[in-house]
C-alpha cells in the first residue's frame, strides 16, 4: 500500500526542525567542555527540564507503538504499564534525591560509578556497565524500529525506508556527538508538546470518528470483544503476569542508563521530588491511548500486523496534514530517546569501562572524545543489530527490563543499609541476571515476569548472605558512605 505524501512531507519538515534545535542546542563550546557538561549538563537543568527529559526517556515510541500493539493481541494484559508508572514514582520520589546528592558530591554521571564508590570495586562497577551498555542496544534498537514502521505507514512508494531510517539516526548521533545533553533536553520540549497535544486528540476524536463516542466504542467491545476489557486468569500471561510485570518495570525504571542520565542532570534532588510527583500525569496519556489498540482492533482489517495497528487506525481516521502530525510526534518519540540512550551507553562504556579497565590514566581531554565518539558505535551497533535480527528486539528489550532490575537491590539498598557488603550485592546481582538469563533461555517463567524470579533471588542471596561479611562492611569507609551516612561506622 502506498504511503500518503502530504503526511510525509509534514513528519518530514518536523523531524527536521527537531534535528536543527538538537544542533542549535549545542553550540555554546561549553555543552563539549567536559565529561559532566556533556553528559549530563553541568546538573543545571530545573524541574521544568528535567520533567520533560525523563518524560521523553520513558515515553518512548516503543511506549505508544509497543501498548497498542499489545492491546490490539491481548486486550487489557497492555495496561500493565498504566500501574508500573505509578508503582515507580512513589520509590522515585524517596531514592531519587539521595544517589542525586551523592553524585553531584563525587561528580558521578553513571550508576556504575556509584557502585565503584560505595562498595570500593571495579569489578563491580564494570560488570554493571557492561549489563547497562548491553541492556540499552535493543532499546535502541526499537526506537529505530518505531520510526521504521512509521515511515513504511508513510513513506511507502516515495522514499527508500532503510535508507531514510539510517539517515535519520545518523543525524541523531551527530546532533548528540555535537550538543550532548542539551540536544535531547531542548527536543524533548516539542517532542512532549506535540505528545499532549496530538495524543490527547486523537484519544479523543478517533473513537468520535468510528463509533461516534467513547461510550459507544466500549459497548461495541463488550459486545463483539468482552475478552479484550478483562485480565486472563489463566495461561502464560494471566493475573500473575500482569502484576510483576508491573513490578519489575518499575523497580527496572530508574535503573536505566537514559533515565539515570536524565536524574543526574537535574540542578537539585528537589526538583526530582517535583517531578516524582507530577510525572505521572503523563499516565492520563499513556492509559487512554493504551485503549486506542482495543479500538484499532475492532476498525483496522482482520489479519493486520499488530506492530502495525496504531499506525493504520491512524492512517483510516485522517487525512494527509494530521496523518503526518501523528506520524512525526510518534518518529520524534523514537529518536529523542534514541539521543538520551546513547549518552547514557557510551558514558557507561567511557567511564567504566574505557577509564576504570582500558586507559586508567586518560586526560579528561580524552575523556570526552572517547565519551562522545562512543555515539556512533552505540548507535551504529544498534543499526546493524536492529537491521540483521529485527524479530529479536521485542524479547531482547524485554530481557532488558528484567537484566536492568537486578540493579536495583545493589543501589537503592545501599542508600539506607550502611552495613550492606560489596561481597553480598555483588552476589546477589549476580544470580539475580543468571536466573533471568536461563529463564530466557528455557522459556519457562511459571507464569509470571521472568525479571521477578530474578529478583526474588537476588533479595534473597544478598539477605542470606550479608551476615557473613558484616564485621568487614561495618570496618569499611569512603566518601560516599560518609556523605550517605557521615562518619560514624
Amino acid at each position: 500500500m502506498k504511503g500518503n505524501l502530504t503526511s510525509l512531507i509534514v513528519t518530514t519538515i518536523i523531524v527536521l526542525i527537531v534535528v536543527l534545535i538538537g544542533f542549535i542546542a549545542g553550540r555554546s563550546k561549553e555543552s563539549r567542555s567536559s565529561v559532566e557538561e556533556w553528559s549530563v549538563g553541568g546538573r543545571r537543568l530545573g524541574a521544568l527540564f528535567v520533567w520533560f527529559l525523563i518524560g521523553a526517556d520513558i515515553y518512548t515510541a516503543y511506549t505508544f507503538l509497543g501498548l497498542t500493539s499489545s492491546a490490539f493481541k491481548g486486550g487489557s494484559i497492555a495496561f500493565f504499564a498504566t500501574p508500573y508508572v505509578v508503582l515507580a514514582y512513589p520509590l522515585a520520589y524517596f531514592f531519587l534525591p539521595k544517589i542525586w546528592k551523592v553524585a553531584s558530591v563525587h561528580k558521578f554521571t553513571t550508576l556504575a560509578d556509584y557502585i565503584k564508590g560505595r562498595f570500593d570495586s571495579r569489578l563491580f562497577s564494570v560488570l554493571i556497565a557492561i549489563d547497562g551498555v548491553l541492556m540499552l542496544i535493543p532499546y535502541i534498537d526499537l526506537q529505530l524500529s518505531g520510526i521504521e514502521d512509521t515511515l513504511r505507514v508513510a513513506g511507502t512508494g516515495y522514499i527508500n525506508i532503510t535508507f531514510v531510517v539510517i539517515v535519520s539516526f545518523l543525524l541523531v548521533a551527530f546532533y548528540t556527538f555535537f550538543s550532548g545533553i542539551k540536544a535531547p533536553t531542548y527536543t524533548a520540549i516539542l517532542k512532549d508538546i506535540l505528545v499532549w497535544v496530538i495524543m490527547l486528540y486523537m484519544v479523543v476524536s478517533i473513537p468520535m470518528i468510528h463509533f461516534g463516542s467513547w461510550g459507544s466504542m466500549i459497548n461495541t467491545a463488550v459486545d463483539k470483544a468482552p475478552t479484550m476489557l478483562t485480565l486472563p486468569t489463566s495461561g502464560p500471561k494471566g493475573m500473575l503476569w500482569f502484576s510483576t510485570a508491573a513490578l519489575v518495570s518499575a523497580v527496572a525504571l530508574f535503573m536505566w542508563p537514559h533515565t539515570v542520565t536524565g536524574t543526574f542532570s537535574s540542578k537539585s534532588g528537589e526538583s526530582l521530588r517535583k517531578n516524582a510527583i507530577v510525572l505521572p500525569f503523563y499516565n492520563i496519556v499513556l492509559m487512554l491511548v493504551t485503549f486506542l489498540g482495543i479500538t484499532a482492533f475492532l476498525v483496522i482489517p482482520a489479519g493486520t500486523d499488530p506492530r502495525f495497528a496504531f499506525l493504520e487506525l491512524i492512517r483510516m481516521s485522517y487525512g494527509g496534514t494530521m496523518q503526518g502530525l501523528a506520524y512525526s510526534t510518534i518518529a520524534l518519540a523514537s529518536l529523542v530517546p534514541c539521543s538520551i540512550m546513547a549518552i547514557g551507553a557510551s558514558s557507561l562504556f567511557a567511564n567504566n569501562i574505557y577509564r576504570d579497565v582500558i586507559n586508567p590514566k586518560a586526560s579528561p581531554s580524552r575523556m570526552i572524545n572517547v565519551t562522545r565518539y562512543m555515539v556512533f558505535v552505540v548507535i551504529g551497533l544498534a543499526l546493524l543489530f536492529g537491521l540483521l535480527f529485527p524479530s529479536a528486539l521485542i524479547s531482547l528489550q524485554l530481557m532488558g527490563v528484567s537484566g536492568t532490575a537486578q540493579v536495583f537491590p545493589a543501589v537503592v539498598f545501599s542508600l539506607y543499609w550502611r552495613n550492606l557488603s560489596k561481597e553480598a550485592a555483588f552476589a546477589g546481582f549476580i544470580a539475580g541476571t543468571a536466573v533471568v538469563a536461563f529463564l530466557y533461555a528455557t522459556q519457562q517463567s511459571f507464569g509470571a515476569y521472568e525479571g521477578f524470579w530474578g529478583i526474588v533471588v537476588n533479595i534473597l542471596v544478598l539477605i542470606i548472605l550479608n551476615p557473613f561479611f558484616t564485621k568487614h562492611a561495618k570496618g569499611r569507609t569512603n566518601g560516599v558512605i560518609e556523605t550517605l551516612f557521615g562518619n560514624k561506622g
